[in-house]
């Protein structure tokens, strides 16, 4: 083979190659657990830290209808106390919440001295589903863009600690997993009238995210990006950059002792056909 056809042929190789990028392997499940599993207990290291040290941790979950946000925020309330680790998801704003300084209804839920704060959606909806679909007017949403970066800086200087995710789901994986809801009754309703219009919408909804990072994706507040076309992967990589966010010390649990049963007394339970019993069906 000539000098010049080798050439060519290696440019054409290296096209080809460009053109189709080596896929990842699949996790599997075993890994995928023992993984999580992991990441899980250092969670609960992270809790008790927040806790000893009275900690205030905001964490914001934003993205597009199925990339996988509820996922990833169970994967973390699950292993923790609810009373330390709360989920926040707020429903459509009333009358009253509508003629709020916006960021009024947000502001209540924000954490107090050793508590975790997880945001389901947040104040981007302003920027996000209230843009697109008309919501909010077009002076209103300038003013949010604006205040924004301003109203997160101020609960920083708190002394707050603020975290932001945006889950990243690709047109065709999306579409996948809304069939798959269609297609599962335990799973239907998480498909709303507002998800099939934000579908119709996939350009306004990619303008309006684009807008959104150039306005607050600051350094003092930064976006970070979670590939979740990959649901296993989206949520052990998320899990492990919260964890490298915040710095925390392993403080051993203290030792638990079993206190000894209360002995017998002279006491006569009442018979148990006095009692409603859940039929055994199983």
């Amino acid at each position: 083979m000539s000098k010049k056809k080798s050439e060519s042929k290696t440019k054409k190789d290296s096209k080809e190659t460009q053109k189709q990028p080596k896929k990842t392997k699949k996790l599997s499940k075993k890994v995928y657990e023992q993984e999580l599993a992991k990441l899980q207990i250092e969670l609960v290291k992270l809790q008790r830290w927040v806790q000893y040290k009275g900690l205030r941790i905001v964490v914001v979950f934003e993205g597009r209808d199925a990339a996988g946000k509820g996922g990833a925020i169970k994967r973390i309330s699950e292993c923790l106390n609810p009373r330390v680790c709360k989920v926040v998801a707020l429903g459509t704003p009333s009358d009253r919440e509508k003629t709020q300084w916006y960021f009024q209804r947000y502001v209540p839920h924000l954490p107090a001295a050793g508590e975790m704060v997880l945001f389901d959606r947040s104040w981007y909806n302003r920027a996000g589903v209230e843009k697109v679909m008309g919501f909010c007017t077009y002076d209103e949403y300038n003013e949010f863009m604006r205040s924004c970066p301003e109203f997160e800086i101020m609960i920083q200087r708190s002394g707050i600690i603020l975290i932001k995710y945006w889950f990243s789901v690709s047109d065709k994986e999306q579409e996948k997993r809304f069939q798959d809801r269609i297609n599962n009754p335990t799973k239907r309703w998480k498909i709303s009238p507002m998800d099939l219009k934000a579908r119709e919408k996939w350009v306004d909804y990619s303008r309006a995210k684009d807008d959104m990072f150039a306005a607050t994706d600051i350094p003092e507040s930064p976006w970070n990006v979670v590939e979740a076309d990959d649901k296993k992967r989206a949520r052990l990589n998320f899990i492990n950059h919260l964890l490298s966010s915040v710095p925390y010390k392993d403080l051993p649990p203290k030792k638990i002792e079993l206190p000894p049963r209360q002995k017998e007394i002279e006491y006569e339970r009442p018979p148990l056909d006095t009692q409603n019993f859940v039929p055994a069906k199983y």
